[in-house]
């Protein structure tokens, strides 16, 4: 079903986006609403559903392919083979047990697949983006927090529990006594995600009010913004090392928020990266994410006909 059509959704815990895949990789019909998150999974079924009946109609209207199945990127701990979340951070309020596919596909009559969100943005770059042609991949998105998805021909590693990916919660010096959202402490989020890095910075006595302005700072010579920026750029940079050799892949991908914040925090990353490289994995790149918001629309819907794999 590699040539056939898809709608891709990417259900996040702010906003759910979705649109129209085509063979090719190009997303037409791209539609965006906010996330009910706090009305629980009836709400979101619903928010879904509409996305979906939107894009179907104008699609009709329009000319454009009829959708064949559905891919559903979601936040939280999913397993793919049922299509049923798991479980998911307080955020997404009662999502954890919903039967995701079987509600959707029983609303639309079309076949549903389900996959955790950063997973599906692995697949998205994998196959359409800057992953393209390489067969085993990391991916690692860097935002509010941090996570991932190995991909070995295109295709994520769910892990035997449907769990793997949770990048953000490898221990780091740096993090010590660092309270992470899992509720341990001295997790890599609480100090290098973007929520981790703003929270160092406003502890320290800054006052920028987010990490544009934070980075803008520190690319100014600010001392403490640098010396942040420094701190939390190079304890991602050291654990990104520490997963090349684990795991010896052709490429890094790094994507999410913190991933557009420029050359300095780049170049801290990659060279904290590269000083923990073994030398055989020395030819490892770190590349930025290509297909930005639209990769997990594309690998949702990639998942949804089983072409995850190029």
């Amino acid at each position: 079903m590699t040539d056939a059509v898809a709608i891709g959704v990417d259900l996040g815990g702010t906003k759910t986006a979705a649109g129209l895949v085509l063979p090719g990789g190009d997303v037409e019909l791209h539609c965006t609403a906010s996330t009910p998150a706090v009305e629980g999974p009836e709400a979101m079924i619903d928010n879904i559903i509409a996305l979906v009946t939107e894009i179907r109609h104008k699609a009709a209207r329009s000319g454009l392919p009829t959708a064949a199945a559905i891919g559903i990127g979601s936040a939280g701990v999913i397993d793919s083979d049922h299509g049923t979340v798991l479980s998911a951070t307080h955020n997404l309020s009662d999502w954890g047990g919903t039967p995701l596919a079987d509600l959707i596909s029983a609303r639309t009559g079309l076949p549903v697949r389900v996959v955790n969100d950063v997973h599906a943005h692995g697949i998205g770059e994998a196959r359409h983006g800057a992953g393209r042609g390489l067969k085993r991949l990391l991916m690692v998105a860097v935002g509010t927090g941090i996570g991932g998805s190995l991909l070995i021909d295109g295709a994520h590693v769910a892990g035997t529990r449907h769990a793997a990916g949770h990048l953000g919660h490898t221990p780091t010096h740096a993090a010590a006594g660092l309270l992470c959202t899992c509720g341990r402490t001295g997790h890599l989020e609480a100090i290098a995600s973007g929520t981790g890095l703003l929270a160092m910075y406003h502890r320290r006595g800054g006052s920028a009010p987010d990490n544009r302005s934070l980075i803008a700072l520190a690319e100014s010579g600010d001392p403490l913004a640098l010396d942040c920026v420094a701190v939390a750029a190079r304890a991602l940079g050291e654990v990104v090392g520490g997963w090349v050799n684990t795991l010896d892949p052709d490429a890094v991908i790094i994507s999410g928020g913190l991933a557009q914040s420029g050359p300095l925090w780049w170049s801290m990353v990659t060279e904290a990266a590269r000083s923990h490289y073994i030398d055989a994995v020395a030819e490892c790149p770190l590349l930025p994410a290509e297909r930005g918001t639209q990769a997990a629309i594309l690998g949702a819907a990639a998942f949804s006909l089983g072409a995850e794999r190029p």
